[in-house]
C-alpha cells in the first residue's frame, strides 16, 4: 500500500476524517531533435525506425532547411562550398506523422531559397497541424492538458529572433513567461565540426560569422525565465549543464541528413532527448535516446549507445560539478 493510502486508513480506522490526497502535479512531456536537413529522397524511411521515441505532448526538431518548390537557390552554380536544402511541401506530413509538433525556423538554411522558400516552408508545416518558431518576435504557444508552454527558437541570423542582443532575447522571454507556465528555448549557436564539440566561453565564430555566446546566451534566457534551453547547429552532440535548477542541453547534434550532411564521426552520432516537467518546472524525468545517422544519414537506434557515453564525457569536462548526470542507460539527473 502506498504511503499516502496507508495514512488515509490509519485515520479512518481511528475515527478522524481522512485527508484529502494530494493530486498529482501535472506534466509535460517533451521530446528534441537536432538538426533535420531534408532533401527528396527515400522519404518514407526517413523517420520510420525512431518515431516511436519521438513522443511527447511537445516534439521539437530543427529544420534545417526548406519546405518547397519555389524560390532560387542561394548558391551559385560553381560553388562547392555552398549549401542550400529544399525538399517537397508535402513532407511537411512527414514530419508530423512522425510525432512533431513544432519546427524551428531559426537556423542559417531557413533562407535557402529566399522569402518564397520560406513562405511555403511556414505554410506547409502549418497545414500539417505543427507550429512554427524561431522568426522576429514568434512564440509558438500550446496548451498541453491545462499547462501553458511557449517555445521561443533564436538564432544569430537577421530572419531570425536574434541571439546575439541579449537584452531583446530576454524581453522576448519574459513576454512569452507572462503567459506561460513552461517556456522552452531552442538555440542554433556554435561553431561546425567535429572539432567543437566542446562547449567554450566567450563568442563562437565560424566561415566569418558571429556564431554567438552560447553559455552567455542560455545563461541570460534561463535569468529571464526560460525553464528548459535545447540546442542545434554545431552538428555535433554538446554536453549538458544543470543551471538553476534547469537543464541547458547545448546541441543535439544532426538528426537527419540524407544527402545533405556530414555522418562521418561524431558527426553520425545523435540522440533523441526526451525530458518531462512538472507545470511548476519542476524536474521529473529525463532521458537520451541514442541514435546514430552514419552512412545513410537516416536515424535509427544506436545499438553501442555512442551519444549517452559523448554526452557524459563531454558534460563532465565543460561543466564539472553543474554537469547533468548521464546513466549507462541514458537517464538524465541533475548533479547532487
Amino acid at each position: 500500500m502506498r504511503r499516502g493510502l496507508l495514512l488515509v486508513a490509519v485515520v479512518a480506522a481511528l475515527g478522524g476524517a481522512a485527508p484529502v490526497a494530494a493530486a498529482p502535479s501535472p506534466v509535460v512531456r517533451f521530446a528534441f531533435v537536432g538538426d533535420i536537413a531534408m532533401v527528396a529522397g527515400p522519404a518514407e524511411s526517413y523517420f520510420s525506425r525512431v518515431s516511436l521515441d519521438l513522443a511527447g505532448d511537445v516534439v521539437l526538431g530543427n529544420l534545417e532547411g526548406t519546405l518547397t518548390s519555389r524560390g532560387t537557390s542561394k548558391c551559385a552554380r560553381d560553388s562547392p562550398d555552398c549549401f542550400a536544402f529544399h525538399a517537397p511541401e508535402a513532407y511537411a506530413r512527414l514530419l508530423r506523422s512522425a510525432g512533431f509538433t513544432v519546427m524551428n525556423l531559426a537556423n542559417n538554411h531557413a533562407m535557402d531559397y529566399g522569402a518564397s522558400g520560406q513562405a511555403d516552408t511556414v505554410a506547409a508545416v502549418r497545414a500539417a497541424g505543427m507550429l512554427t518558431t524561431g522568426r522576429p518576435g514568434e512564440i509558438a504557444y500550446a496548451i498541453v492538458r491545462g499547462t501553458r508552454v511557449a517555445v521561443l527558437g533564436f538564432a544569430p541570423y537577421p530572419w531570425a529572433q536574434s541571439l546575439l542582443n541579449l537584452t531583446a532575447a530576454q524581453a522576448l522571454v519574459r513576454k512569452a513567461d507572462a503567459w506561460a507556465d513552461l517556456v522552452v528555448v531552442t538555440m542554433h549557436a556554435g561553431a561546425e565540426g567535429a572539432e567543437h564539440a566542446h562547449v567554450r566561453p566567450g563568442t563562437e565564430r565560424f566561415l566569418g560569422e558571429n556564431r554567438g555566446n552560447s553559455i552567455a546566451f542560455a545563461h541570460a534566457v534561463v535569468q529571464a525565465g526560460a525553464d528548459l534551453v535545447v540546442g542545434s547547429g554545431p552538428h555535433v552532440l554538446r554536453g549538458m549543464e544543470w543551471y538553476r535548477g534547469r537543464l541547458i542541453a547545448y546541441s543535439l547534434g544532426n538528426f537527419l541528413g540524407y544527402g545533405t550532411l556530414n555522418t562521418r564521426g561524431v558527426t553520425g552520432v545523435s540522440a533523441i532527448l526526451q525530458v518531462t516537467l512538472r507545470r511548476d518546472a519542476g524536474w521529473t524525468a529525463g532521458q537520451l535516446v541514442p541514435v546514430t545517422i552514419a552512412g545513410t544519414g537516416i536515424p535509427r537506434p544506436d545499438p553501442t549507445a555512442a551519444a549517452d557515453d559523448l554526452v557524459r564525457k563531454l558534460s563532465r569536462e565543460d561543466f564539472g560539478g553543474r554537469a547533468v548526470s548521464v546513466s549507462r542507460t541514458g537517464v538524465l539527473r541533475p548533479p547532487r
